[in-house]
């Protein structure tokens, strides 16, 4: 009896010995696993006021160059646009040129097709960017967005800011006929 307990004492400490170092050098290949990526989106402030639009970014990486396209579909406008207006959050540290954002007609892409540029759409850009209020981007089109079947987009070509995280964009529109900008909706991209 006390042989076999020797015995099966000796055995468990040469598991042991082959056991763990196995397992240590095992999981050093278990940091490459990928993420999955989940069609959730995060909201902090979800109340009735609150319209989530629609967006798609080519890259969500930090410091990586971008194309970020926030659409506005019919169902996101209900009158012809004069003027539309996009609030940059304050944390969104990029740099604007005119020069890399326009405003087009889009084709929204999906499982088989990707999302592009049809046909751009004349406009006067303005690129407001006082220090002590939010940055916005202030479009003009010559002649009105059509409150049509066609999906419209603002394209924005920048490279992603160093720092990663949830970053949310709001719209307003001047509809044609009125004085002022209605809220239109928000899009809440990320950057990993």
């Amino acid at each position: 009896m006390l042989k076999q307990t020797k015995k099966l004492a000796l055995n468990f400490k040469i598991l042991r010995l082959l056991l763990i170092p196995t397992i240590l050098v095992s999981t050093t290949y278990f940091k490459n696993i990928q993420e999955a990526k989940a069609g959730l989106e995060f909201q902090w402030d979800q109340d009735s006021a609150y319209r989530r639009l629609k967006w798609f970014q080519r890259e969500n990486r930090k410091r990586f160059k971008n194309r970020i396209y926030f659409f506005l579909r019919p169902s996101d406008r209900n009158a012809e646009l004069l003027k539309i207006n996009l609030a940059i959050p304050e944390s969104f540290k990029a740099t604007l040129e005119k020069e890399k954002i326009s405003l087009c007609k889009v084709r929204i892409g999906g499982f088989e097709s990707r999302t592009k540029c049809l046909e751009n759409i004349p406009a006067d850009i303005e690129i407001n960017a006082e220090e002590s209020s939010l940055r916005s981007i202030d479009i003009y089109p010559y002649s009105p967005i059509p409150a049509d079947k066609e999906s419209y987009a603002i394209l924005l070509k920048v490279y992603n800011p160093k720092k990663s995280g949830l970053y949310q964009f709001h719209s307003y529109g001047q509809a044609k006929g009125k004085s002022f900008s209605r809220y239109l909706g928000s899009w809440t991209i990320v950057i990993e």
